[in-house]
């Protein structure tokens, strides 16, 4: 069943003023990327409260100054969002090159989202604001983030929305077309696409969270949400095993 997106709209800015004023925060960060997620939250924001700062982010892919920035740039224009830009490029080059090892692809791609949270909460120290995050459902569900990067943030009001129903929500609200309609993208290198990435459609995936429906790729589905269990989980803390305790002096 289609969400209805007005009421999503009143729903989801009033837990924003909540959770803002019992936080003691004067406003909102979040990380402005050009895509779909990023929009909806700074809409969201926005909505909820006028001190709400996008910031551009980018970090050596040519897309990240192009595409990327220009919608960025587009959505902060239209709903009145102030934006700051942060060129990491310089900082993530002499990072990796400091690490002094030949880094993986895996391992040198997951610097870029690290630093970026690093200046988001930087600056919310700064501002007394709160880092918003921009990850949603069909994300979570596989694992689709950085540990310590975009998977870190305060709050997201957008968690619980699979990457079809923002989608939609964002062509409900009128959003720029130009980023509802692009391919989902990270922009973390060159021609990179999400659904390349995965090995499957947001919508072969959207369909088996949002009604069970198990198709050609769903293994693929599965697996990658098992492999990705670690990123979802409390982080293990040493608890002394209770057999280990019995009928010692410890006991």
């Amino acid at each position: 069943m289609k969400r209805d997106y007005t009421k999503e709209m009143l729903l989801r800015t009033a837990w924003l003023k909540d959770v803002l004023a019992a936080s003691g925060a004067f406003g909102f960060v979040f990380g402005s990327s050009g895509g779909k997620d990023s929009a909806l939250v700074g809409i969201l924001c926005k909505a909820a409260c006028e001190n709400t700062l996008g910031v551009i982010m980018p970090c050596g892919a040519s897309i990240n100054f192009g595409d990327d920035k220009a919608h960025a740039l587009l959505l902060a224009k239209q709903y009145g969002i102030e934006h700051a830009e942060v060129d990491l490029t310089n900082v993530k080059s002499e990072l990796v090159q400091t690490i002094g090892v030949d880094l993986n692809d895996q391992a040198e791609r997951n610097v870029a989202p690290r630093l970026r949270m690093t200046t988001l909460y930087a600056i919310a120290a700064n501002q007394g604001r709160l880092v918003v995050g921009t990850g949603n459902k069909s994300e979570n569900y596989v694992g689709y983030f950085t540990k310590w990067g975009d998977g870190d943030y305060d709050l997201n009001p957008i968690a619980d929305l699979t990457a079809t129903e923002v989608h939609e929500f964002l062509e409900h609200i009128n959003a720029p077309k130009e980023i509802w309609t692009k391919a989902p993208s990270a922009g973390l290198f060159e021609g990179q696409t999400d659904e390349a990435e995965l090995g499957f459609s947001y919508k072969e995936l959207d369909e088996y969270l949002l009604y069970g429906k198990e198709g050609e790729n769903i293994e693929k589905i599965k697996k990658q949400h098992k492999n990705s269990e670690h990123k979802r989980k409390e982080i293990p803390k040493f608890k002394s095993p209770a057999s280990i305790l019995q009928g010692s002096a410890l006991s």
